[in-house]
């Protein structure tokens, strides 16, 4: 019987071969291997991530209003105004955390930010959710009709949150605004949970225009501003760009981490959508984001969508955290004629990084500024990226 040597060279050749066969075998192994385990009840899960100011609140109704979906507005709150905590990275494990068992639709969680005796209304902004006011949680509005904030109060407010879990849990869709999260890594565990269908839609607006309806609504924003800066001393001055300049880099960090090598379990779960477009032309938007998380649009939703976005006015300084019927595209405008240009100039620079990745373009003067009919949105296609260091990074700038 013959027998065969092998060389030196030959032996390292079989085993680098042996090598690549399991490298490839593998590989296939991983693309044929599900996902993960279906989630629970084949429920989606959606997050509405933006920040203060930006149109998140009558982005939340537009999903609130929808007949399949159960809506919460910004949890994170009770988490924010409840944990003495330096700030808002401290705080970020523990609304994550609320977020998982309110997308499971347990809201025991709540027993943690609320009094003892507690009853619907212990909720953040809880008349905002239309699905608060319908059946099982209260009999005053059926699903298929709006909600009216004002008769949701005086008639559905109800001891405990059982009500609230049994509404959850008949619904297709759970969705949550939120305006505290300033990246995605620490919602990674939210988008591996096999029992969670995660999707996210993050909305970004003008920083200008942003600024501009920050001032009208300064007040209310001290807490957070503390919170986000992770410090409670700063002039009053200094504090508006410098919150301006961390929401800026908090959208490049999320965008980023979206749309620049992803993740696996990121691909396909993340849509960027910025307020103007979607004031421009609401129902195209809208019903892409619709079909993006696996809803349909009703002509009843049409037909609120438009009224809501077609009124008169620009909406007043009362009428803040309220959707009352707005002419849209003007109200992403006003900060046009507004905001002096040297408050602009000033956005302008902290947000730099954020207006070119976003697509808004600078002005150089003021009559730039106020001249309506030069267009500031980048088509989208167009848009480009300029890194802006974030504070971690580079303390120093500030």
């Amino acid at each position: 019987m013959p027998r065969f040597r092998l060389t030196p060279p030959t032996v390292v050749f079989l085993l680098l071969l042996q090598g690549v066969a399991v490298v490839l075998l593998f590989g296939w192994y991983v693309q044929v291997l599900p996902c993960g385990s279906p989630p629970s009840q084949g429920k989606v899960h959606v997050l509405l991530l933006s920040s203060w100011r930006s149109g998140s609140s009558f982005l939340g109704q537009v999903f609130s209003q929808h007949p399949s979906v159960f809506y919460l507005m910004e949890p994170s709150w009770h988490v924010w105004t409840t944990l003495q905590m330096p700030g808002a990275r401290a705080l970020r494990m523990a609304v994550r955390d609320l977020m998982r068992s309110v997308f499971q639709c347990d809201m025991s969680v709540m027993d943690a930010y609320t009094p003892a005796q507690h009853n619907m209304s212990a909720l953040f902004m809880w008349s905002h959710s239309r699905a608060l006011c319908s059946p099982p949680a209260c009999q005053l509005t059926p699903r298929h009709l709006f909600s009216n904030e004002t008769e949701c109060k005086r008639k559905c407010d109800r001891p405990g949150l059982q009500g609230a879990e049994e509404a959850c849990r008949t619904y297709s869709h759970v969705v949550l605004k939120e305006v505290r999260f300033f990246e995605l890594d620490s919602l990674y565990p939210l988008l591996q949970d096999p029992t969670l269908d995660l999707r996210i839609i993050h909305l970004v607006r003008d920083p200008r225009a942003v600024a501009r309806s920050r001032e009208q609504s300064a007040k209310a924003l001290v807490k957070d501003n503390a919170l986000v800066l992770e410090q409670g001393n700063t002039k009053v001055d200094d504090t508006q760009y410098r919150v301006m300049q961390e929401i800026c880099r908090s959208h490049i960090r999320i965008h980023e981490r979206a749309m620049l090598k992803p993740p696996d379990f990121l691909r396909g779960r993340y849509k960027m959508v910025r307020y103007e477009d979607m004031v421009r032309d609401p129902l195209t938007e809208i019903d892409s984001m619709y079909q993006f998380v696996g809803l349909e649009m009703t002509q009843s939703l049409q037909e609120w969508i438009y009224k809501v976005t077609h009124g008169k006015g620009k909406g007043t300084k009362k009428e803040a955290f309220q959707i009352t019927s707005r002419n849209a595209a003007d109200v992403s405008q006003a900060w046009r004629t507004t905001l002096p240009h040297d408050k602009v100039r000033n956005i302008q620079e902290v947000c730099k990084g954020a207006m070119s990745l976003l697509g808004y373009r600078t002005v150089d003067s003021e009559k730039e500024q106020k001249k309506l009919d030069v267009d500031l949105l980048t088509p989208r296609e167009r848009y480009h990226f300029s890194w802006l260091p974030s504070k971690t990074d580079n303390t120093n700038n500030e």
